[in-house]
């Protein structure tokens, strides 16, 4: 099956990518960060949608910040949507957010730790819009089939299904590939969380850490294996970050980066015919 986002199609001939800052600092940045991965995936021919978060309502600690808002943040989101030209996705974290913001971006996202929060997923679901579903941590990906079900229980079948790792012990994740496999079985697209992937969770003291370095290889793995978009986050300088500044990739690696993922889409398409 395909998904429309916008004018961007998921599960069609193009290896999409859905990219940005992790929460949103400035309308400034996300301007930078959407007009830069536009240019690279226009040079790649793939598709774009610009990601950022208003509000990142799981932070490890209290005092770490959590992005501008709900209002401010969809006011700086249809900014990019409008001046880029890009589609736009952000996370939702409660019914009553689902619907006001499926108003206004173009795709809603599911946060891992809330993939099994039925309400939410009803209300995110009768907007209509596209749902990127991240699997959770702590789930099984067979078990991604009852989200599945939830959501098209609305009548919306506009649904992507993210792998983003695995809990494996204390502040560390690991992804089993053959995840990728199992829910692209259930009839929609799968997409790969590169960055989220190689996150360590809590282990920062007080803000969790990860290992940006591994990114790469896991995104050229999931290509391999056979993937319909990839989920990532980038930024002109994580380590100055105000979010997931261990994991976030730099913007200026991107293009070599999303080059090799494209030619392994192809290579394994040419090989299935």
């Amino acid at each position: 099956m395909q998904v429309k986002i916008r004018d961007v199609i998921v599960g069609g001939d193009r290896l999409v990518l859905i990219a940005g800052p992790c929460v949103i600092e400035s309308e400034e940045l996300c301007l930078e960060v959407a007009f830069k991965v536009k240019e690279i995936c226009e040079k790649l021919k793939i598709g774009y949608v610009f990601k950022s978060s208003y509000d990142k309502a799981n932070r490890t600690s209290v005092s770490s910040f959590r992005g501008p808002g709900l209002g401010k943040g969809l006011e700086i989101l249809q900014t990019v949507r409008e001046k880029v030209g890009v589609p736009v996705l952000t996370d939702v974290h409660s019914p009553e957010e689902a619907a006001i913001v499926g108003r206004i971006v173009d795709a809603l996202q599911i946060p891992a730790f809330l993939c099994r929060q039925t309400d939410l997923l009803l209300s995110a679901g009768k907007t209509g819009k596209p749902i990127n579903v991240k699997k959770g941590q702590f789930l099984a990906p067979w078990d991604m089939r009852y989200v599945v079900e939830k959501i098209e229980s609305t009548g919306n079948k506009n649904i992507l299904l993210c792998e983003r790792g695995t809990s494996f012990g204390y502040n560390n994740l690991v992804v089993d590939f053959r995840s990728l496999v199992i829910m692209k079985s259930f009839g929609y697209p799968v997409v790969f969380d590169a960055t989220h992937s190689v996150q360590m969770p809590g282990a920062g003291k007080g803000v969790s850490g990860g290992d940006r370095e591994m990114a790469p290889y896991l995104l050229k793995a999931a290509c391999a294996v056979g993937v319909d978009a990839i989920f990532l986050e980038t930024h002109p300088e994580p380590t100055k970050a105000l979010s997931d500044s261990a994991t976030m990739l730099p913007l200026n690696s991107l293009f070599p980066i999303l080059d090799v993922a494209v030619r392994i889409v192809n290579l394994v398409k040419e090989s299935e015919g």
